[in-house]
Parts: structure tokens; sequence; C-alpha cells
């Protein structure tokens, strides 16, 4: 089964910038669909991006023009570059794995934008 586990998260203040990284444990070629959700406190987990296996990559509209998401395939890693952080990006951010009918999840890094 994939193993996913996330890493980069910080506190960070508004309008700066984080990378967080999701190492996975099989070849990305593998697996149809890598995604980032993130989940507020006492919200529900909401989708941020995905990248399929054919580099097709679409966005939440929240974050678009604010976070890409990138692959290493050679690292086997999928990158969630967040730029102009806000308050409201505050969250467990989770990556998220699609292969056939598989659904696998990480188990978070905590993102907090805080003056």
């Amino acid at each position: 089964q994939v193993q996913l586990v996330e890493s980069g998260g910080d506190l960070v203040q508004p309008g700066g910038s984080l990378r967080l990284s999701c190492a996975v444990s099989e070849s990305l070629f593998s697996i149809n669909i890598m995604n980032w959700y993130r989940q507020a406190p006492g919200k529900q987990r909401e989708w941020v991006a995905l990248i399929t296996s054919g580099g097709s990559i679409t966005y939440a509209d929240s974050v678009k023009g604010r976070f890409t998401i990138s692959r290493d395939n050679a690292k086997n890693t999928v990158y969630l570059q967040m730029n102009t952080l806000k308050p409201d990006d505050t969250a467990v951010y989770y990556c998220h794995a699609a292969k056939g009918a598989t659904r696998t999840w990480g188990k978070g890094t905590l993102v907090t934008v805080s003056s």
C-alpha cells in the first residue's frame, strides 16, 4: 500500500511563503492522481490542488495564483509551494494518493499563518 509522509509545515507571517513536501513510498508514475487537501480548525477538509500522472494540474479557486503543485519523479515527492499566505490558509495540510480504486492519506502537516 502507498505510504505518504508530509513535511514542511510551520508558523509563517501573512504574506510569507512555505513549501510543503509529500514523500511517496513508490513511483509517482504508478499513482493516477496526487492531491493536496487542507482542514482548518472547526471546518471540513477541503481540496486544494491535484497533479495527475500525466502532469495535468488543477487548483481550487481559493489558492489559484498563489499555490503551485509540482513533483520530482526521481525523488518520488510531490510539493506544494505556497506564496502570499493569508491567515485563512491556516490548516493541517494533507497529501492524498488515488491509485486505481485505492485512496491513501498522509497524517498531515500543520501550517499556521499569523503575525
